[in-house]
């Protein structure tokens, strides 16, 4: 980046505002293009070209974001370098259907495998597989260096997972993209022209995504600048700091929410037992929800809701707060939701059923609600995955 005719600059996913201020603050250069693709509101910086996307379903301006993006990746020269932000949600923000699939499919195939449980790897495997620009394919286009760097929303900072991998090989097939919808509701349920592409794909007939020792790959290099764990690193700094036996479960937090709390809490209640008090435990990941009913929330309002029940296993003075470090928990304005030794019968003295009532329905939220227990950040702009902290007094 040492010329200034030199770089040309694309950012996708929640962070993007916030990482291309940063780039602005702090290259020597000024890059000839500097493109945003990300949430509506935004903190757009002067002088970014930028495009409003939506998420966790794509929207238009997430398929004129991905359009722009190959455009400035094509234009650029062998003597360039393509410099690639990503950040989490660039999956949806930047999203582009591959040749025979509409918009409307992909939006509908995606609604299907959130709602039935997909975790983010299957998600992005299928999505990867339906586009002309994640898998690789952004750098694929551009004739110059390639170099991205990330932040991560992934357990385990897999870059060909990170926003689907728009810069990096992937390893992943058509085949295995189709044992996800099998899986997540059986090919019937998803939309005609999104099986038979997969079809196809599989039998051979559409070429696979980039891999390594693609030679179109071969000037593309990545980097995670922010961990999936950074926030639990953070936390652990401040809870030390104001006097808690901090202990870190270095397990990643996965699997369905509701069932993934209670296996949790049973883990630490082991975990804690000897730990001088008060103790904090830090624990971070990302967990899926299969919907069933026609309530409102998110995988954290979920996993705390079904945790209520079990706190007393912990002892008699428990916190427990699940959130999402981008702010926002599902379709909801929360970002998560906290439960304590107490919700149980503060519930039933406000005439709530039992926890359990709303989980059927997928309705935690209105829980949490009447409980005035959501925890509201707003957007922070920024993800790196689910952060769940327990406090034991």
């Amino acid at each position: 980046m040492s010329s200034a005719a030199s770089v040309h600059v694309v950012a996708a996913g929640k962070a993007s505002a916030t990482m291309l201020q940063a780039f602005l603050d702090t290259s020597p250069c000024r890059a000839r293009t500097v493109l945003g693709v990300g949430p509506a509101n935004s903190p757009v910086p002067d002088g970014v070209e930028w495009v409003d996307a939506g998420h966790p379903v794509p929207t238009d301006g997430s398929v004129r974001g991905a359009r722009r993006a190959l455009a400035v990746a094509g234009r650029t020269t062998s003597a360039e370098m393509l410099l690639v932000l990503l950040s989490g949600g660039g999956s949806a923000l930047m999203a582009l259907p591959a040749e025979g699939i509409s918009l409307e499919d992909k939006q509908d195939t995606v609604r299907r495998l959130l709602e039935s449980g997909a975790d983010i790897y299957e998600l992005n495997t299928v999505r990867k597989h339906l586009s002309a620009i994640k898998g690789g394919l952004l750098a694929a286009a551009a004739p110059g260096h390639t170099h991205t760097l990330a932040l991560s929303d992934v357990v385990g900072d897999d870059l060909s997972v990170i926003a689907s991998g728009p810069t990096f090989p992937d390893e992943s097939t058509f085949a295995r993209a189709l044992a996800v919808l099998e899986r997540r509701g059986g090919r019937a349920a998803f939309p005609e022209p999104v099986v038979a592409r997969l079809q196809a794909g599989a039998a051979g007939q559409v070429p696979e995504t980039p891999t390594a020792g693609d030679p179109r790959l071969a000037r593309a290099d990545a980097v995670v600048i922010g961990p999936q764990r950074g926030a639990l690193d953070d936390a652990e700094r401040v809870a030390r700091a104001r006097g808690f036996t901090v202990l870190v479960v270095d397990e990643p937090v996965t699997g369905e929410a509701r069932d993934a709390a209670v296996a949790h809490v049973r883990r630490l209640a082991t975990l804690v037992r000897e730990a001088p008090r008060p103790v904090c435990v830090l624990s971070s990941g990302e967990t899926t929800v299969t919907v069933r009913g026609a309530g409102r929330g998110g995988r954290n309002q979920e996993f705390a809701c079904a945790a209520a029940r079990h706190l007393e296993e912990l002892g008699p003075r428990v916190v427990l707060g699940s959130l999402g470090t981008d702010g926002i928990d599902g379709p909801t304005d929360a970002a998560g939701a906290a439960v304590d030794s107490s919700t149980l019968a503060r519930a039933a003295a406000a005439g709530l059923p039992p926890p359990e009532a709303f989980l059927r329905d997928n309705d935690s939220y209105a829980y949490f609600d009447a409980l005035d227990d959501l925890i509201r950040t707003g957007p922070t702009r920024t993800n790196v995955g689910d952060l769940q902290i327990v406090l034991i007094g």
